[in-house]
């Protein structure tokens, strides 16, 4: 059977014939149903921590590729932060060719496993895509053959190393192991160059490991991505502080050339409303990182996390989602989002709010806690909430919430998760003061090539978005890749 791209070389000589064919060829494949990725059920997943996606099978994966158009001008790249071809990987898996699609994958992708599952392609790629901007039909599913392909190679035992140049001895170092870290040092470690990075915390993967729960991601996905790269000769370090273990100085006399700061967005936000202090009650951050690095999803460990009977989760974002479903996993018997705008307007994924709500979490939007009451040693035990109606669109294009007058209700909580927001970790700005940093506390960099004003520092991610997404945070690490190999052979001669 042959493609549209095919009849389009030939359409000169063909004529009327082929834009017959390519029209036959079109709606054989746009009137294709999109795939539906297998679930757990949803009753028995929210005990336990079993991934909720199940993955594709070979024939679901194989026909869902058979769905894409293969586009002249394939507009789903221009939606991807990393610049995946995404075609070419997509038609391999189509051919069958499954291992050439993961190893087209990880030309441009360094976690094609991870991003298979978290990344938002419902507003990226596949928004992009020809059936939803041109045909306002299901896009194709790239995020679940983005997957498909990673899964494949890894459960065959077949991982490819991606092609490097020749080791060139120059040495630069990556401040935390996070997505944005990660992106950097694999294509750094593509350039030649020796690579070590450095982590906080004692588990590689920064907010892949930290802030998305096993459910969602499990770990093991993220050891597998960290090892090929460890194949690839990137050196990881960890309970590594720059800045506190070794000074910038300490690493430039150690001879490393230029520096990324990937350090992220860990300090958390609150809503400075009375009671906020009260015990049992966390920032998102916190409880999930208890949770994913001490091990509290595991009912016979000892761990200090509060399994909560009425959890309340503050927020609406895929954090808030992730907190709540965990909730529910630990033994919540209510685990509630509270939510000061409507549904619509939450800004976590569709996917995620759609599993929330499969899970038995119980969605209070329009409303907004005002105060915490606790008990008489200091425990939350009750929120007193507002109800909210909606306004005129603010700065983000979403109406404002505006509090209703004498509607505040009192709601019995054990356990309070804030998940309303992140700011950047201040450690690193701290250091140096010549470091220019915005209002916010995000490091200010040049947005094509993602240097600092210090000019040897590059930054991304986090820390200088102040909150994003995997991708977005991956596309930063590449793009300082870049500036940061044309800045190093600008000032070092490479062999």
């Amino acid at each position: 059977m042959r493609y549209i791209k095919e009849y389009l070389r030939e359409e000169r000589n063909q004529g009327w014939r082929v834009e017959l064919r390519k029209s036959v060829k079109a709606n054989e494949r746009t009137d294709k149903v999109r795939v539906h990725m297998p679930e757990a059920d949803p009753l028995i997943r929210n005990k336990n921590t079993e991934e909720v996606n199940k993955g594709l099978e070979i024939q679901q994966a194989v026909l869902e590729a058979g769905r894409c158009l293969d586009c002249a001008n394939p507009t789903c790249i221009e939606g991807c932060p990393v610049g995946i071809n995404i075609p070419k990987f997509v038609k391999q898996i189509e051919l069958k060719d499954f291992n050439g699609a993961a190893t087209t994958l990880k030309e441009t992708n360094a976690l094609p496993a991870v991003c298979g599952r978290v990344c938002p392609q419902e507003i990226q790629c596949e928004a992009s895509c020809f059936y939803s901007v041109s045909l306002k039909k299901d896009p194709i599913a790239i995020g679940h053959l983005e997957r498909f392909a990673a899964d494949f190679e890894r459960n065959n035992g077949n991982m490819s190393v991606p092609v490097l140049e020749k080791p060139n001895g120059i040495k630069i170092a990556v401040v935390g192991s996070g997505p944005a870290g990660l992106a950097c040092a694999g294509d750094m470690a593509k350039f030649g160059y020796d690579v070590t990075v450095f982590e906080a915390l004692h588990e590689l993967g920064g907010v892949l490991k930290y802030g998305i729960p096993e459910f969602r991601l499990p770990n093991e996905i993220v050891d597998v991505e960290i090892d090929i790269m460890k194949k690839m000769g990137v050196k990881f370090r960890k309970n590594f502080i720059i800045g506190k273990t070794l000074t910038f100085n300490d690493m430039r006399e150690q001879n490393f050339k230029a520096f990324f700061v990937g350090s992220g967005a860990g300090n958390p936000s609150f809503m400075n409303i009375p009671g906020e202090n009260y015990n049992n009650i966390f920032s998102s951050n916190e409880y999930l990182t208890r949770v994913n690095l001490m091990n509290a999803a595991n009912i016979d460990f000892d761990t200090p996390v509060i399994s909560g009977k009425n959890v309340a989760v503050i927020g609406g974002g895929n954090t808030a989602m992730d907190s709540v479903r965990t909730a529910k996993r630990l033994g919540a018997e209510r685990a509630m989002i509270i939510y000061r705008r409507s549904r619509e307007e939450m800004p976590a994924r569709v996917e995620e709010v759609k599993h929330a709500i499969e899970e038995e979490i119980e969605f209070m939007n329009l409303q907004s806690p005002v105060e915490y009451f606790a008990d008489e040693k200091g425990r939350v035990n009750k929120i007193r909430v507002q109800k909210m109606d909606l306004g005129e669109p603010d700065a983000s294009g979403r109406r404002r919430p505006i509090p209703i007058e004498n509607s505040e209700f009192d709601i019995e909580v054990d356990t309070v998760i804030v998940s309303v927001g992140v700011s950047p970790n201040p450690l690193i700005p701290s250091v140096l003061p010549d470091l220019k940093i915005s209002k916010w506390g995000t490091i200010v960099v040049n947005p094509e090539t993602m240097q600092s004003s210090v000019e040897d520092i590059f930054a991304g991610g986090d820390i200088v978005r102040g909150g994003a997404t995997v991708i977005l945070a991956m596309g930063d690490g590449r793009m300082a890749a870049a500036g940061m190999h044309k800045y190093v052979s600008e000032k070092v001669k490479i062999n």
